[in-house]
């Protein structure tokens, strides 16, 4: 194995490893009550929105000016489109394939709805992390190269740790167990080793793709926050109506404030 794939592969078992750490926050609850899940999944809906602009839709803008031949507003339009169509498609199915079983039948569809939509998001991240160590073999293993590459998979691992908490924290809301949850959310970050080997392998080739993966993860995202998140973490709080609010104004900062400063 080529040594540019070798370290994308380290780099994105990392990017797992921060996954996985914010799942585990998920083990420090151990009988939340409903404004305190409000509160999460109202966190996670902010955290999901935030990254769908600032880890996905700005970065794809970016490169879809000096990696597509086609006008940048018109990739990230696209992907950004076929992407929401994806979920709503996926949306239909996994409706057919739980209806008609026992209770609980729109919280198990709109949990496979919210580890498809984060994975799906992972997969762009993973490419990007491999095409950063895979440039390396054009431009030389130079310690700023190199330097360089680290900086892009540090800034997408810290940004991975709020998303591994906002699968587990509404698994558990659902009435999974801890570790159900815990497992589940780690298991998102999964594709990020797998997709950063294919980047790394295939840099020339993935680099024009990604600006389309990046606003298709994007608009996945945004669908599942709009539609099934936001929604949720609203029902069944008259006497605090705007905890679950906050929840989402303090979940998109912190993603924010992540991107922003990680560049």
């Amino acid at each position: 194995m080529e040594y540019s794939v070798l370290l994308a592969f380290g780099a994105t078992v990392g990017t797992w490893f921060l996954t996985a750490l914010g799942a585990a926050t998920v083990m420090f609850f151990k009988s939340p009550g409903r404004n305190t899940m409000n509160l999460m999944l109202g966190f996670a809906s902010g955290v999901m929105i935030a990254a769908s602009f600032w880890s996905l839709l700005e970065p794809a803008v970016e490169m879809a000016g000096t990696s597509s031949s086609a006008p940048p507003y018109l990739v990230i339009t696209a992907g950004f489109v076929l992407g929401a169509l994806f979920l709503w498609l996926s949306d239909k199915a996994v409706s057919r394939s739980v209806r008609g079983g026992e209770g609980g039948t729109a919280g198990r569809k709109r949990i496979m709805m919210l580890i498809l939509s984060i994975t799906l998001h992972n997969i762009p991240e993973g490419l990007a992390v491999g095409v950063a160590f895979g440039a390396l073999r054009n431009t030389g293993f130079t310690p700023e190269g190199i330097a360089g590459a680290m900086t892009v998979a540090v800034g997408i691992g810290i940004q991975n740790f709020p998303e591994g908490a906002a699968v587990s924290v509404p698994l558990r809301r659902e009435g999974y167990s801890r570790k159900k949850s815990f497992l589940a959310g780690q298991a998102s970050g999964l594709v990020e080793p797998a997709a950063g080997v294919a980047g790394a392998a295939l840099v020339s080739h993935m680099s024009a793709i990604l600006p389309y993966a990046l606003s298709f993860a994007a608009g996945a995202m945004i669908l599942v926050a709009v539609h099934e998140l936001i929604p949720e973490c609203q029902r069944n709080q008259p006497e605090r109506p705007y905890l679950a609010t906050m929840g989402i104004v303090a979940g998109f900062a912190v993603m924010m404030l992540l991107d922003v400063m990680l560049g």
